[in-house]
């Protein structure tokens, strides 16, 4: 049988690693499985500005190593590997990572965030990072007096539009439907905004550009016509993101779009000794630095958790 640990951590953004350097540092040799995507989505973006300590900006990729390297210091073991099975009807709680390997842990952090959803467009993600983006507030700044578009329609794409008018010379809204979806108080600050165009009954065909994005083809959905916008700049997505919490249904409370729901102020699930940090549960803010600051709730939680159960 295998050793039972004091912590397990699932997932390796902001959130997890930040659990890992807590609860190291508070001497609970946490493991953590890193998932598909190792250290989360901030590899996949380039420039951070608004992570604290990094004055002139950071690559999201060095960014996560950073933090990893500082969760090892204070002896994480980070791993690469993907929890395919959870049991938490017991405890110790068990896991099985690439369906073969069986841990067992007193505790469970999980960090396992959320993906944004994206059109399906091979161009799409090839420009992931160089244009095409799923967050405005990470990545808004960049396209200081350009033409950017937002793809959606509810009160998400509203917010985004509204806060890229200002950085962006143009936001293009584009829209699969006649009318939004979104609040009316949004949809108003939308269509009186004066940086602000709607490209209604629209979809985006294709993401045109070679290193990043220099233009977008759009089709409308009733006639079929194409446009291009060849001076924009930005592609924001803003259709969704998808929790990732498959692994926990039925098992863990969620809500209606399968959050991770949290108790209060805290960390804590509905199953003693398994805590839930980033975006996991954080369907508002989907910051690194929130992200990171849950994390550390965590780790705190579990410490605490784990102190009364001696």
């Amino acid at each position: 049988m295998s050793s039972t640990h004091e912590v397990i951590i699932i997932g390796s953004g902001p959130a997890g690693l930040t659990a890992a350097l807590y609860t190291g540092r508070a001497n609970l040799n946490p493991i953590v499985f890193e998932g598909p995507e190792p250290g989360g989505q901030l590899t996949t973006t380039t420039d951070v500005e608004n992570f604290p300590g990094y004055p002139e900006g950071v690559m999201g990729p060095q960014l996560m190593e950073d933090l990893r390297a500082q969760a090892r210091r204070f002896g994480a073991d980070c791993r690469w590997g993907m929890v395919t099975e959870a049991d938490f009807s017991v405890r110790p709680f068990r896991l099985v990572v690439d369906e073969e390997q069986t841990f067992f842990a007193h505790s469970i952090i999980v960090a396992t965030g959320a993906s944004a959803k994206w059109m399906g467009l091979p161009n799409e993600q090839r420009l992931r990072g160089k244009g095409v983006t799923a967050c405005a507030t990470c990545d808004g700044a960049f396209f200081r007096n350009q033409h950017v578009i937002v793809i959606g329609g509810g009160d998400t794409a509203m917010e985004e539009a509204t806060y890229l008018t200002r950085f962006a010379s143009k936001v293009t809204v584009v829209h699969r439907r006649g009318e939004f979806r979104a609040s009316k108080v949004m949809q108003q600050r939308v269509l009186q905004h004066p940086k602000i165009e709607v490209a209604w009954n629209s979809v985006v065909d294709d993401v045109l550009g070679d290193q990043v994005v220099e233009g977008v083809r759009l089709k409308n959905v009733e006639t079929g016509a194409t446009t291009v916008l060849a001076d924009v700049t930005g592609v924001f997505l803003a259709i969704g993101h998808k929790p990732n919490t498959d692994l926990f249904k039925g098992v863990l409370d969620m809500d209606e779009n399968g959050y991770l729901i949290t108790e209060g102020k805290s960390s804590r699930t509905n199953i003693e000794g398994v805590f839930a940090c980033g975006d996991v549960q954080d369907h508002v803010y989907r910051q690194a630095v929130t992200a990171a600051g849950s994390g550390c709730m965590a780790a705190i939680d579990a410490e605490r958790w784990l102190e009364s159960q001696s």
